[in-house]
């Protein structure tokens, strides 16, 4: 596993647990407002913490401790996540996965061997505005189809969540996200940050008002729909 950051304790990354969160280098994906630029685009130029380290510390706190949220960059890219994950499960800890979906046979291998409990996908934009979105001119709509089914029918956990930048989502993307996921568990909507590591700067956030709008156009087809982060 390339680790590339540890964030020892977190209320925030797991919903309703006390967790820790890793994160991985290097992505399938180069969105421009993605805000861990360094991360998804530098990997090397980050020091590397060592599975033994993290397994070690899990270790230590894991009667204060009730989950890992794995996220990045792209887990899915590493070729060891299983075998990360299964040490994780043996200490008696949850597991979410931070992903974009892009590579729906690792999620299907992960979710087969029940190593995932929780797992949180992004949805960048509307199946017509994907490939701009993610910054992937050659992009295979049919593997974010497939990994959207697989959360739909996994009998887990799991959310679909939208960071909405002004420049790249219109209103009428909202419902067509909407239908895409119908009968979801749970979506939700965050505002675009700008900070000075996102990959490409110029885009904005909408307004509060605006983003309650876009989430009235989804809460028909999902059972619950909230704004996340927005103050």
């Amino acid at each position: 596993m390339q680790i590339h950051g540890l964030n020892k304790t977190t209320l925030l990354d797991y919903p309703e647990h006390v967790a820790a969160t890793v994160f991985t280098g290097g992505c399938n994906f180069c969105c421009p407002f993605c805000h861990n630029g360094d991360l998804v685009l530098h990997p090397g130029e980050f020091p590397v913490i060592s599975e033994e380290e993290v397994i070690a510390f899990l270790k230590k706190r894991k009667n204060i401790l009730s989950g890992v949220c794995i996220t990045g960059g792209e887990p899915t890219l590493q070729p060891d996540l299983a075998d990360f994950i299964r040490k994780i499960k043996e200490l008696g800890l949850l597991v979410k996965l931070d992903t974009n979906g892009y590579r729906p046979g690792v999620l299907q291998g992960l979710l087969k061997e029940k190593l995932l409990d929780y797992v949180a996908m992004d949805l960048k934009n509307s199946r017509e505005k994907y490939a701009l979105t993610v910054g992937k001119p050659d992009l295979e709509i049919e593997k974010l189809e497939e990994s959207v089914d697989l959360l739909l029918h996994s009998g887990i956990a799991y959310e679909f969540r939208t960071t909405v930048v002004k420049g790249l989502h219109e209103e009428e993307d909202f419902a067509k996200m909407g239908q895409w996921i119908e009968w979801a568990e749970a979506y939700y909507l965050q505002s675009y940050r700008d900070n000075e590591n996102v990959i490409k700067k110029g885009y904005s956030a909408f307004e509060k008002e605006e983003l309650e709008s876009f989430l009235q156009l989804v809460k028909p087809y999902v059972k619950k729909a909230e704004l996340r982060g927005v103050e």
